[in-house]
């Protein structure tokens, strides 16, 4: 088990391996789709820049948009629970015992429990029994909002890197190349992290960028007037 500050590490970009294989197959999705348009280099490069921007910007806004409304929830929970217990403590009491008697604990024992929870955090524990939070687990949605943009533009950064710094023809195939490796490289992270065998997670990842990189190749070679 991985512990201190790696284990934190780890922690942090788990959840965040999605975002970068969607900032890697949305901005190679863009770069492929103009390439196969045979557009010049600038408008590739601006193209696949104004891509990186504006997935990153909606990535985050969306994020922070779900959390705030998330957050806005849970704050409503916990303001009208620490009503209920301010109005009607032997009640709340009560539920509470009767919350941890439903998850086998003996009636004796949940009395016990809830009345110490309850001296000890009255609104923590009610909280926590009936809605699975705390004030202290509030979620966060500027934070997070930023870690999901900041792990999308990650992502989208490589491709559109590789269509800039790759020169003439060379420049779609070996851009397929590196995003095929890279979100490889994303599936094994996300199989590491979750102890599974890597093999699927990888070889389904790279199939699904490819996959969208020939249809946008195709579709940019074919609709492009």
């Amino acid at each position: 088990m991985v512990k201190g500050s790696a284990g934190r590490i780890i922690d942090w970009v788990r959840p965040h391996v999605p975002e970068s294989s969607d900032g890697i197959l949305t901005s190679a999705g863009i770069c492929e789709g103009f390439a196969g348009a045979g557009v010049g280099s600038s408008v590739l490069i601006f193209a696949g820049f104004a891509g990186l921007v504006a997935g990153t910007l909606a990535m985050g806004a969306v994020e922070y948009s779900k959390l705030q409304t998330e957050r806005d929830q849970q704050a409503a929970q916990l303001a009208k629970e620490q009503i209920q217990i301010e109005t009607a403590p032997v009640a709340e009491l009560d539920k509470l015992a009767q919350l941890y008697v439903s998850r086998g604990l003996s009636p004796g024992l949940a009395r016990q429990v809830a009345i110490e929870l309850t001296a000890h955090d009255a609104l923590a524990a009610h909280a926590e029994a009936e809605y699975g939070i705390t004030p202290a687990s509030l979620t966060s949605p500027l934070r997070d909002a930023l870690a999901v943009a900041a792990a999308f533009a990650a992502g989208a950064m490589l491709p559109w890197l590789a269509m800039v710094l790759i020169p003439g023809p060379s420049r779609a195939p070996v851009t397929f190349v590196i995003v095929l490796l890279a979100l490889a490289l994303t599936g094994w992270i996300s199989a590491e992290m979750s102890d599974v065998h890597p093999a699927r997670p990888i070889i389904r990842t790279a199939s699904i960028g490819a996959l969208s990189m020939v249809i946008t190749y195709i579709a940019g070679l074919v609709l492009h007037p």
